[in-house]
């Protein structure tokens, strides 16, 4: 008998769900790293700029759109349903569920890329209001939503495909697939651009390619399972429409941080220019650990608890649910308190070259501190809304996501207003605002799961919660006895600054690390039980 908590049904079960998020994990990393060399490079050819800040609306618009249809209302839905037709056995009955599936997401796209293409300057009215009165900032982010837009349809496509490889229990592939995006934008930014009056243009042209790059990707791994599609349109079919059905709540439910992130992206284009560049480079950031860890483990998690809700095994889902509750916060404490200590020399390092000035470096450190404060949220929020949609419970996310929404927008009121006629910071209001939305949204998505007997502590939460609390102190102290005085890193070349922000990156989280081991928080006891 050991005395180590009981975080999963069984050793085989958790060490599977541990090795497919390493997996996941590795993947995204791969992706994350590329991704901040996308940023630096973006950073330095158009920094924080007007021109920057038309093509990040242009490119969020329809990557917020991308993470309602792709990775989460229609993936939260699509998944558990295709669970189903996989238990009952059935071959013939999978392909032409997964067949109609594609043509009827793959028509709607169609007819709604072809609208908004259409309606590019509509749509940059209401996404960007504030760039009505600019003339040429409203013309060149117009013009790019026409080229950026038809990636929704490729990327869509593309989360479908990989719903279906991870519900395979093919993780790899999708978390590899937006390595394409970031190769794409790289490429673009530093090679094609030259090319072009408007070098910004290019980035919206690798945007697209990007697209068609990931969708031609995954095709060949579906067709080694023996399910790539041959898209159908039929609304009729019964599994399209519980699809359907599932993804009209979920579509506002699990994505209310993105709207939130919109949101501040719609008050941000009424604010001094940069805002928007400001909020982009700071959220990069964020996404990082959310990406690498957080995503990851929901990615691996919403498949299991699927399969547990269909095998109607409750114990076993509510362990689940706790093993990822558990391995979100053994990386977010560290994470939150990291990106605070260490902004500057971050941001530094990564994006201070070229076009982008120091004093954009403060503009967007201060978003990163006040985003870092959310991450511990965000993360749990990814893992937290699994436990609903296995189990076919789209109502209650919406309703919390209704609330933590019109939160959002209140404390935007609150925190914008004072900030930004005061001290000229309204960006860092509407980062806080985000943040303790999310932080609502999580704890009620929590007590809703306590409340209804879906989730039930483990033993040895408290333990390991002072374990972290502590080991997050000491890697704490270390940051800060290493800090070098910021005017220093202003002077230092690329090569001292990743030098001396890889000895802090490395001796902080050895320190962490260590004082886990010392307590008795070890890798294994993700994947051992009480026998």
């Amino acid at each position: 008998m050991t005395n180590q908590p009981e975080l999963i049904p069984t050793e085989q079960q958790s060490s599977g769900l541990l090795r497919s998020s390493a997996v996941v994990g590795s993947m995204t990393m791969l992706s994350r790293v590329l991704g901040l060399a996308r940023d630096v490079v973006i950073a330095m050819f158009v920094g924080a700029s007007a021109n920057a800040d038309a093509f990040f609306i242009a490119f969020k618009i329809p990557q917020f759109l991308r993470r309602l249809f792709a990775e989460g209302a229609f993936s939260q839905a699509f998944v558990p349903v295709l669970a189903e037709y996989r238990e009952a056995g059935s071959a013939a009955a999978l392909q032409n569920f997964i067949n109609r599936v594609a043509g009827v997401l793959g028509g709607t796209l169609l007819l709604v890329t072809a609208v908004m293409v259409v309606g590019a300057p509509v749509l940059t009215a209401l996404f960007a209001p504030g760039f009505v009165g600019n003339p040429e900032k409203y013309r060149l982010t117009s013009e790019m939503i026409r080229i950026t837009f038809p990636y929704l349809f490729l990327i869509s496509l593309t989360g479908f495909s990989g719903a279906i490889l991870n519900s395979y229990g093919r993780f790899a592939v999708p978390a590899f697939t937006p390595v394409w995006l970031n190769i794409s934008l790289i490429v673009g930014a530093v090679w094609v651009s030259p090319y072009f009056s408007e070098p910004v243009f290019a980035l919206a042209w690798a945007v697209l390619l990007a697209g068609v790059i990931q969708l031609l990707f995954q095709l060949p791994f579906l067709g080694r399972l023996g399910l790539l599609p041959h898209p159908q349109w039929d609304t009729g079919d019964p599994g399209v429409r519980q699809i359907m059905k599932l993804m009209v709540p979920a579509l506002f439910g699990v994505s209310v941080s993105q709207i939130n992130l919109l949101l501040d992206t719609v008050i941000a284009s009424f604010l001094p220019t940069g805002s928007v560049s400001w909020l982009y480079y700071s959220d990069r950031l964020t996404e990082l650990p959310l990406g690498v860890f957080g995503i990851a483990i929901a990615t691996v998690i919403l498949p299991s608890l699927s399969r547990l809700q269909a095998e109607d095994d409750p114990k076993a889902f509510s362990a689940t649910l706790d093993w990822a509750l558990r391995a979100v916060l053994l990386i977010a404490m560290p994470a939150t308190v990291a990106l605070v200590v260490l902004a500057k020399p971050i941001l530094v390092t990564l994006f201070q070259y070229g076009a982008l000035q120091s004093s954009d470096i403060d503009m967007v450190a201060l978003a990163l501190c006040a985003y870092s404060l959310g991450l511990t949220a965000f993360m749990l929020i990814k893992v937290l809304a699994p436990g609903y949609y296995a189990r076919k419970d789209m109502r209650t996310p919406v309703e919390i996501g209704i609330v933590a929404m019109v939160s959002n927008m209140g404390l935007n009121l609150l925190f914008v207003i004072p900030l930004y006629y005061f001290w000229n910071i309204g960006h860092v209001g509407l980062a806080l605002a985000t943040s303790l939305a999310a932080w609502l949204n999580a704890g009620l998505l929590f007590r809703g799961l306590r409340r209804e007997g879906v989730y039930t502590f483990q033993s040895g939460w408290v333990g390991m919660l002072l374990k972290l609390v502590v080991a997050t102190a000491l890697m704490t102290l270390c940051l800060l006895l290493l800090q070098n005085d910021y005017a220093s890193w202003l002077e230092w070349g690329w090569a001292r600054r990743v030098t001396e922000l890889a000895i802090m990156v490395l001796a902080g989280a050895g320190t962490y690390l260590l004082a886990l081991t010392l307590m008795g928080i070890r890798i294994r006891d993700f994947y051992t039980r009480n026998r």
